[in-house]
């Protein structure tokens, strides 16, 4: 296997019912990421327990996975990729939602915590290593109600421009890691968005 082969994990849940959900965006990202590469459209994989698309992006070798086995266990999937193509962790890089971050929010980092994430958590648990990349995808924080409800919603009709926007933000910011590295992701995307930044310059 090349040694500088990455693996793409998009998290979400599989199926149509939750296919617009907050809880999602990680793999409405991993469909951008397909129609961005060349041969990454995932297809159904029963050996990885998800859908795995072989390609690449910016000229780099890697694997989109969107694991099946519904979010909590999402760590098997990818593990079953990583041990089958002898990726290390520190070339993972796992799109996901975020409700301590408002909603269109990026963070990218390396390593950390689970953040409460119960995807994250499988992940950890079953790479046995925290090193994997993330990106958080801000979905905001419900007012009232429980979280667990709030991420299995879809974006409401006013929340959705703010969503596909930085959907294109998150694609964008996994092919900067890819092609340039962490900490140049870091340096792009960790601040607010530009409608943000200059809305704060206006009211500076």
């Amino acid at each position: 296997m090349p040694q500088n082969l990455w693996l793409l994990v998009g998290l979400g849940n599989p199926g149509r019912r939750y296919q617009g959900n907050r809880h999602n965006v990680g793999f409405m990202v991993a469909d951008v990421l397909a129609s961005a590469g060349e041969d990454l459209q995932a297809r159904p994989n029963g050996r990885f327990q998800g859908e795995l698309g072989k390609g690449s992006l910016d000229r780099q070798p890697v694997l989109l996975l969107k694991p099946q086995t519904f979010m909590n266990l999402s760590g098997r999937s990818a593990a079953a990729v990583c041990r089958f193509y002898e990726v290390e962790a520190e070339r993972v890089v796992v799109i996901h939602d975020d409700v301590d971050l408002e909603l269109g929010r990026l963070r990218v980092k390396a390593g950390g915590g689970d953040g409460g994430h119960k995807g994250i958590r499988s992940l950890v648990q079953e790479l046995g290593s925290p090193a994997f990349v993330r990106v958080r995808f801000g979905v905001g924080r419900p007012s009232v109600g429980e979280v667990e409800d709030f991420v299995l919603q879809d974006f409401r009709a006013a929340e959705r421009p703010a969503a596909l926007e930085a959907i294109g933000r998150a694609a964008e910011a996994v092919r900067v890691v890819v092609g340039e590295g962490v900490n140049a992701a870091m340096n792009r995307f960790n601040g607010p968005p530009a409608e943000k930044r200059s809305q704060q310059q206006e009211d500076d």
